[in-house]
C-alpha cells in the first residue's frame, strides 16, 4: 500500500506538554480531517510533518521516502496552508507569487492564474494592505499553484467569507476527485471537515484517541426517546441520558445495540433521530 505519511512513535515535547507517540498513517489520493480541543497538539503535529519543527522521536516517511531534513526536495511535494500564513509585506501579491513558483518545478501559472480568478484575490495590492481573507486567499492560491501531492491544512477557511470558503471546499473536493492529493485537514469548523474527510482522528492531550470513518460516526450515533418504568434502565452505548416528561431522552454511539437492549426490555414508544456530525464531535471531546 503506498502512503502519503506514515507517522511511527514519534513524540515532541514543549515543556510540560508531550505530544505522542504518535503512529498514523495516511493513504494516497485519500482525505483526512484531524479534530481536538484548543491545545490538544494538532498545530504541532502538522509541524512536525511538514518539518517546521523536529521531533524529539520515532520517524516520518513522506510519500513513501523517510524525511530526511538535509534533503529539501521532498517539502516540494507538500503544501501546508495555516491561518497566519507569512509573505514579503512590502511585496504585491503577484509579486510574492512569482518569487514562490522559482522554487518549485511543478508550478503551473495556469492553474495560478485560475485560482486568482476563483477567489477573486487581489494580488495587485502589497501583502500588509491585504485583509486577514485575502491573504488566506493568497496562501492558498501559493500553495495549491505548485501541485503538491500532499496538503496539510490548519484552519484553511479562518478569515474567509462564506463565498470563499465555500469555493475552497468545493476546489478541495474537485481535487480529492482526481485521486492525485491527499489532504490532512484541521479545524474547528466542523460543518467544513465533514464535507471534505473520509475519516476522523481525534486528539487529545497529545494523544490520538479516536481514529474512524465518517460515516460510521453518522450511521451509529442517535438521539432516542422511550418510556420505560424503571428509570435507571442500564443501558450500552450511552454518552448522555436526561428525563424529558414521562420520556427517557438519551444519546447513543451505537444505536443499533442500544435499540436491540430496548426492545428486550420491553421499552414503549421508541422513537430514533439522527444526529448531526458537529453534536457527535462535541459528544465525543466532552467524554475524552
Amino acid at each position: 500500500m503506498s502512503y502519503s505519511f506514515c507517522i511511527d512513535n514519534m513524540t515532541k515535547s514543549f515543556g510540560d506538554f508531550v505530544l505522542g507517540p504518535i503512529d498514523l498513517t495516511l493513504e494516497k489520493g485519500v482525505s483526512l480531517g484531524l479534530i481536538g480541543a484548543n491545545g490538544a497538539g494538532k498545530t504541532t503535529l502538522l509541524n512536525c510533518l511538514s518539518g517546521l519543527i523536529i521531533p524529539n522521536s520515532g520517524d516520518i516517511s513522506i510519500l513513501d521516502r523517510k524525511l530526511n531534513l538535509f534533503d529539501k526536495t521532498w517539502k516540494r511535494q507538500i503544501g501546508y496552508i495555516t491561518d497566519e500564513p507569512i509573505f514579503y509585506e512590502n511585496w504585491t501579491g503577484a509579486k510574492n507569487l512569482r518569487f514562490l513558483s522559482k522554487y518549485f518545478p511543478e508550478w503551473s501559472k495556469e492553474f495560478e492564474d485560475e485560482l486568482i480568478k476563483r477567489f477573486n484575490c487581489p494580488v495587485n495590492k502589497k501583502t500588509r494592505d491585504l485583509s486577514k481573507g485575502e491573504r488566506v486567499m493568497l496562501a492558498i492560491i501559493s500553495v495549491l499553484a505548485r501541485k503538491p501531492k500532499l496538503l496539510l491544512l490548519d484552519e484553511p477557511t479562518a478569515g474567509l467569507d462564506p463565498v470563499n470558503r465555500s469555493r475552497l471546499l468545493e476546489l478541495l473536493w474537485d481535487l480529492l476527485k482526481e485521486g492525485e492529493q491527499s489532504i490532512f485537514y484541521s479545524t474547528h469548523i466542523i460543518s467544513d471537515v465533514g464535507n471534505i474527510a473520509e475519516e476522523l482522528v481525534f486528539i487529545n492531550e497529545g494523544k490520538l484517541t479516536l481514529r474512524t470513518p465518517k460515516d460510521s460516526l453518522t450511521n451509529k450515533w442517535r438521539k432516542m426517546t422511550f418510556i420505560h418504568q424503571d428509570p435507571a434502565l442500564n443501558l450500552s452505548s450511552i454518552v448522555e441520558s436526561r428525563i424529558e416528561g414521562l420520556k427517557r431522552l438519551i444519546v447513543s454511539s451505537d444505536y443499533n445495540v442500544t435499540l436491540s437492549e430496548l426492545r428486550e426490555a420491553k421499552a414503549e414508544e421508541i422513537e430514533t433521530t439522527r444526529i448531526g456530525l458537529d453534536e457527535i464531535v462535541v459528544h465525543i471531546l466532552k467524554e475524552e
